[in-house]
């Protein structure tokens, strides 16, 4: 199985990145992981932490000639700012009382981790937990889906994702969308396919602003390419939609996770929700298309990819809901922890919004579910090897295609004699 494991705080020396699992023989260079640092940095709505960082991740292990080895691979990100919370953030012990360490964070904010945090790990300083909770750990989770997608590229798949929805604004999704969606999107400020929705979204994150108030949203994320047949409906811990569901929501700040049509279809009939099921014909794709899709055809695609916790062949399509950012300008009432009294929670540096960022995150905890998945599906110590057992299914869904058409075929043979 593909693992991964991330350290490190938000304002500490460094972030880690551990992938454990992965074969030998991807092919993987610094730059593709630092572009995806580079996207996930990107969005309209941003705080000041995007212009101190430029993520670049430090290859420490399981990565050599350009190539995975088969060994665990481990990541470093510095932290820039490192410099400017060393005496803060030092792991030494201090002389003095603990509570006077600066910037200690007594008043926690409603909507973050603070408080629940300090309480379960009896902390005094809630930046015992903030600094872990905050979502600077997501650099780390997109070097490692930076791995999971160049093992996905060598089978085909793509991964991209664009913001469909801010501050209840909704943005047009193209009926048909392009090959790649990333080339297209990540040109765009919030990355949207919507630039008139875009245009009153910058307005409404420049009016939140003003107001020290912060926005929410939701990001469409599409996987292509992928075979039928990844995960399965055995047991529950292996079905892909529970898997994928819990990446989705083990991102920080985000409270709802939809595939295919999603709540939609608890509103609709049966009739209307199910992606109903036509033979084949030479005209129905390539025999490539065809067979990652097995020997049918369907015209819809409300499941999302998946049905049974089993992928169909036809596109994963997940929207993800993230809340807005616990941390408001124009801070929400507290209590102090010090004292017990009302207080106004703390302020600390952060977004407006974040939701681009993190329809990029979401790419990338996709990308290590279905690396994972592939793993899970066709082993293999290294990429040659599962290529070949990856090939060999595809061959056994298409000549059992090639068996149904024989079979229709002398059946139709009989009735006429």
């Amino acid at each position: 199985m593909l693992r991964f494991s991330t350290a490190g705080e938000s304002h500490g020396k460094a972030l880690i990145s551990i992938v454990e699992g992965a074969p030998a023989g991807i092919p993987v260079l610094a730059s593709d992981v630092n572009t995806q640092l580079a996207r996930r940095q990107q969005g309209y709505g941003r705080g000041r932490r995007m212009k101190i960082e430029t993520d670049q991740a430090e290859f420490i292990s399981g990565i050599r000639a350009g190539e995975t080895i088969g060994s665990p691979i481990s990541m470093m990100i510095h932290n820039k700012d490192w410099k400017n919370w060393e005496e803060i953030m030092s792991s030494a012990p201090i002389d003095t009382d603990p509570a006077a360490r600066k910037r200690a964070v007594t008043r926690p904010r409603p909507g973050h981790a603070d408080l629940v945090g300090m309480l379960k790990y009896e902390r005094e300083d809630a930046r015992d937990i903030l600094e872990r909770a905050s979502a600077r750990e997501t650099a780390a989770r997109v070097a490692a889906g930076a791995i999971a997608r160049q093992l996905l590229s060598c089978f085909g798949v793509k991964i991209g994702s664009f913001l469909t929805e801010l501050g209840g604004i909704v943005a047009t999704r193209p009926s048909v969308l392009p090959d790649d969606i990333n080339d297209v999107v990540d040109e765009s400020q919030l990355r949207t396919f919507d630039p008139e929705a875009e245009k009153e979204m910058i307005r409404l994150i420049d009016s939140a602003k003003r107001d020290g108030d912060t926005l929410g949203g939701v990001c469409e994320v599409v996987v292509t390419g992928l075979p039928v047949g990844l995960g399965s409906h055995v047991s529950w811990d292996r079905k892909l939609d529970g898997r994928l569901a819990a990446a989705m929501m083990s991102i920080q700040a985000v409270k709802g996770v939809e595939i295919g049509m999603g709540f939609e279809a608890a509103r609709l009939p049966g009739s209307k929700v199910h992606d109903e099921i036509h033979p084949v014909t030479d005209q129905s794709g390539t025999a490539e298309e065809l067979s990652l899709k097995g020997f049918a055809r369907r015209d819809t695609n409300n499941a999302g990819g998946l049905e049974g916790g089993i992928t169909t062949g036809a596109p994963v399509v997940l929207k993800v809901a993230m809340k807005p950012i616990s941390t408001l300008m124009r801070p929400l009432g507290t209590i102090d922890m010090n004292s017990g009294l009302a207080a106004a929670s703390t302020v600390e540096r952060s977004d407006v919004t974040a939701v681009p960022a993190m329809g990029v995150v979401a790419e990338a905890m996709a990308a290590i579910v279905f690396a994972d998945a592939f793993i899970e599906k066709f082993g293999g110590d290294s990429v040659s090897q599962m290529r070949h057992s990856y090939e060999a299914f595809l061959a056994s869904v298409s000549s059992r295609k090639h068996s149904v058409f024989v079979t229709d075929h002398a059946r139709a043979e009989a009735k006429l004699g």
